[in-house]
């Protein structure tokens, strides 16, 4: 009997938060699927506007950056307004800055830095992974939060599987002008998602400080080790990602191979991340997840080297990237877990978006130097090497995290 009303709970539980992680879902597919596919407009900027590749390089660096700017500002923004209010800001934002992308050729440098660098980017941002994180986190049980990240998680990756070969195919058939276009309406049609986006708190109490309801700011969190530790391994995280996503396109020219396989490579990306995603959110619920991240970023060093002595052929292609696709953005979930655990649900979009613009301070310098390597030595040999060294650090200060463990009250 008693086991049936708890059954009888955790469904109605369910049938609570899955409307709103579905919606998350969704809504991060959109926004990362366009934003991980940035990279396949590089090319055609450079010819269509007549700019160097560092300085394209450049505008895509800044938009990294904003776009990690945008999540702790979005935090405070939700605060006050609600997180729904700031995701429709985000949605609108990032369909204007793809909208307007009609007019690059005609003012050039400060065309491409206010779509891609500054409106997407910030758009991005503000619908991204630190506003739907925490308001999933205020709906969901906390013993049900690996599960759920997990799951949100997906979608960005799901996005990228998606949208990498549909932008692809668009550029090819019909020109990035249209492609760009494209990506605009697809984010306004995102828009009705909203109806499922709250922030009402519901599930278990939690006893603890790790579940305070009290108010932590970002000087009393940057006191502690761990959160340095987690800021550390992430910003190693969007140099790599974002050093990938800019010029693996790029890399696969240099290699000699045709341009359809960077497309493929970054779908096969976003379809293993799906299978890391759900698994490594199902592993946060059961094992330690300063280990779980550990192990996700010494696997993406072994990778990196392996893929630096193998021949560049499309299948070595296929093979890194579904290697890479099983930590590509796998790390989220243990990192969101482990703020959230350290500071409390209510503090997580906005010190969690703290820890995103990290990662975008890597990104910055990912796609920028990946851009100044390629136009100063015609190779990307040293950013392989860099990225390496950066992901063992990454891991071994993953592992030297601390996380308290919480107490589910009955």
């Amino acid at each position: 009997m008693q086991a049936h009303s708890l059954l009888s709970l955790d469904s109605k539980e369910s049938k609570a938060y899955m409307p709103l992680i579905i919606a998350c879902c969704i809504i991060l597919m959109v926004t990362m699927g366009i934003r991980q596919t940035s990279g396949l407009f590089v090319a055609p900027l450079v010819v269509s506007t007549g700019l160097s590749i560092s300085t394209i390089s450049l505008a895509m660096a800044i938009g990294q950056f904003m776009w990690g700017a945008a999540q702790p500002v979005g935090g405070l923004l939700a605060e006050r307004w609600g997180t729904r209010m700031v995701v429709a800001l985000g949605l609108i934002c990032l369909a204007m800055g793809m909208l307007a992308m009609p007019w690059v050729p005609a003012i050039g440098q400060v065309g491409v830095v206010a779509t891609f660098g500054i409106f997407a980017a910030v758009g991005a941002g503000f619908a991204s992974f630190s506003l739907l994180f925490g308001v999933a986190a205020q709906r969901v049980p906390i013993e049900k939060r690996g599960f759920a990240s997990g799951l949100i998680n997906a979608g960005s990756s799901m996005g990228q599987f998606v949208f990498a070969p549909l932008t692809t195919f668009l550029i090819g058939a019909f020109g990035w002008v249209t492609a760009a276009v494209s990506l605009g309406v697809i984010a306004l049609s995102a828009m009705p998602l909203l109806g499922w986006i709250s922030g009402q708190k519901t599930g278990h109490g939690v006893a603890g400080a790790a579940e305070s309801n009290e108010r932590v700011g970002f000087g009393h969190a940057w006191c502690s080790p761990n959160y340095k530790l987690l800021h550390l391994g992430f910003f190693t995280c969007g140099f790599h990602i974002a050093f990938l996503v800019t010029h693996l396109p790029g890399e696969v020219s240099v290699c000699g191979l045709p341009a359809k396989v960077a497309g493929t490579a970054l779908a096969v990306i976003g379809l293993f991340n799906i299978i890391g995603s759900l698994v490594v959110g199902g592993l946060c619920q059961t094992r330690s997840m300063p280990r779980v991240l550990g192990w996700l970023y010494l696997l993406r060093a072994v990778a990196i080297a392996l893929y630096v002595f193998s021949p560049k052929t499309e299948w070595t292609w296929y093979v890194f990237a579904a290697v890479l696709g099983m930590s590509w953005l796998a790390t989220v979930p243990p990192t969101a877990g482990m703020v959230g655990r350290l500071f409390g649900s209510r503090n997580l979009a906005t010190l969690f978006g703290m820890t995103m613009l990290s990662h975008q301070v890597g990104a910055f310098l990912g796609a920028y130097l990946g851009g100044v390597a390629v136009e100063y030595t015609h190779s990307y040999a040293w950013m392989w090497w860099a990225d390496a060294v950066l992901a063992l650090i990454a891991a071994v200060a993953s592992f030297a995290v601390k996380i308290p463990t919480p107490k589910i009250s009955e």
